[in-house]
């Protein structure tokens, strides 16, 4: 079911007309008197032509803007592409522009078979950049079109031109720049199902097969399983459908783990709000609800391909959430596992319910950090916007996350957890509430996730962070740069840099 569209990688130094290919992409940047050809192989009789007709070709160097020219001689390629990089800073380009500009041009050339990119390469991480851009540029959603006439397929091969071309060190840039981008679209193309294909049973088989050849271990808790060991917040919002909840755990443990991370995501297949019924008006996009789950998922299948040395466990928690005579209704108290009861006053705040589940269960373990990942608040798209995720937590996770997240080329950004939200969750018959203050509210989630973590061998709350995706891991706007409609992957990447940098001891 879960299918990621296979793209070649190959680096290129030199001589362009013995590797050639349907077209060659060069960059185009904003200087402050207009646009400016970047670094290229061409000819410096080519490249100064060009550089001179930019203006009169109406080419800018806006970030996502695309020129086609016919091709050159020397370059072996039908069609020489202008793709625009955005502004240039005084510091040069950013990895995250390079990116961009690789992905947003392998994104529109599709229909073409293979694509030269001699975007700037000054070094392996502009270089790995550019690659990674082109896996996540290379993406597309066509599993349910019975007729793909006029459908465009996605570009093949993609070539690297780079003075770093057939050295070991770029090698393994290329190896992971295939395996995060492969990650990111498998969760892309999770999110993308339909809940029909797409529900707590058939997602913990896609999990199966995700994982199939990686040294992983897949546990899955059905409803029975779930009922007899206490899991009552995946119990008490799954029950109202007739699609049985499913909690999954993913562990990947080498021999010679120093850490441990534990990885919790929201995985609601499909969310109607339950009898706290949503307005009919955008419904439809509450496929994505699950988007949590499928990014821990994949972020520890690529920590496991990567080979990182950390012990690193996903724990999936799998609900339908829909209203019938079974339902869970305002007003009903629950047992979350471990013991602590909730009362549910507005049925359409579960993902708190089952993540609470899951940070219990993940706590037990006694990980050196747990970090979940939900789809939690529409007051993050409030608060933050359609492309910002938010993050919440002990302020040494949320800083690493940070620094992980801009240096993935990912949109996060830190928000306080002020105490006076707690006493809004208060219960007059249970221990907890499932909401509270309106205002603020994307911070009173994560409120009530804290409530839940666990403490260490110590005595101390494991360290533990909340990000919240509401907002960028569906995109209901125009692609732009390696970011296509629907599900995005977002958080993906930041997780895998995160967790490098807990294998490399750089990260806290």
């Amino acid at each position: 079911m879960v299918k990621t569209n296979d793209i070649t990688l190959r680096s290129i130094s030199k001589d362009l007309k013995r590797s050639p290919s349907d077209a060659l992409v060069v960059g185009v940047g904003q200087g402050n008197e207009g646009p400016v050809l970047l670094d290229n192989p061409l000819s410096a009789k080519a490249a100064e032509s060009l550089a001179a007709s930019l203006k009169i070709l109406g080419v800018t160097g806006a970030a996502d803007q695309m020129v086609r020219l016919p091709g050159i001689a020397e370059t072996g390629a039908d069609v020489l592409v202008l793709a625009g990089v955005g502004k240039l800073g005084t510091d040069g380009l950013s990895e995250e522009a390079l990116r961009r500009a690789a992905g947003s041009a392998v994104r529109q050339l599709a229909g073409l078979s293979s694509v030269t990119l001699a975007l700037p390469s000054a070094s392996l991480g502009d270089a790995g950049a550019v690659a990674e851009g082109a896996v996540l540029g290379a993406y597309s959603f066509t599993e349910f079109r019975s007729n793909k006439d006029g459908l465009k397929n996605p570009v093949g091969t993609v070539k690297i031109f780079t003075e770093f071309a057939g050295t070991k060190d770029f090698d393994r840039v290329l190896d992971r720049a295939i395996t995060v981008g492969r990650a990111v679209n498998a969760t892309r193309t999770l999110v993308n199902q339909p809940p029909s294909h797409l529900f707590p049973e058939s997602f913990a088989e896609a999990a199966r097969e995700l994982s199939k050849g990686l040294p992983v271990k897949i546990t899955v808790w059905d409803e029975k399983r779930l009922e007899k060991e206490g899991f009552g917040g995946i119990l008490g919002v799954g029950k109202g459908s007739v699609r049985q909840p499913r909690l999954v755990k993913v562990e990947y443990s080498p021999a010679k783990a120093e850490r441990k991370i534990a990885l919790v995501g929201k995985g609601i297949t499909f969310d109607t709000g339950g009898i706290s019924i949503k307005p009919a008006l955008g419904m439809g996009d509450m496929k994505s609800d699950m988007a949590g789950a499928a990014v821990v998922l994949n972020t520890v299948l690529a920590i496991a391909q990567l080979g990182l040395p950390i012990k690193a466990t996903a724990w999936l928690c799998i609900a339908e959430n829909m209203p019938s005579g079974a339902a869970q209704r305002p007003a009903d108290v629950l047992t979350v596992y471990g013991g602590k009861t909730v009362e549910v006053l507005n049925t359409d705040a579960e993902g708190r319910l089952v993540m609470a589940d899951g940070i219990v269960a993940a706590a037990e373990e006694q990980p050196d950090v747990i970090i979940d990942v939900a789809t939690l608040t529409g007051a993050q798209l409030i608060a933050l916007g359609n492309r910002t995720a938010g993050l919440m937590g002990d302020e040494t996770v949320t800083a690493a996350l940070k620094e992980a997240s801009d240096k993935a080329g990912e949109v996060a950004w830190p928000m306080p957890l002020p105490e006076e939200l707690r006493a809004s969750l208060d219960s007059q018959v249970a221990d907890i509430a499932n909401i509270g203050e309106r205002h603020g509210g994307m911070m009173t989630a994560a409120v009530f996730l804290r409530e839940f973590v666990g403490k260490n061998a110590d005595g101390e709350l494991i360290p533990w962070a909340h990000i919240d995706i509401a907002g960028p891991s569906f995109n209901n706007g125009s692609p732009w740069g390696y970011t296509p409609k629907q599900g995005t992957g977002c958080t993906v990447r930041t997780l895998v840099t995160y967790a490098e940098g807990l294998a490399a001891g750089t990260t806290a």
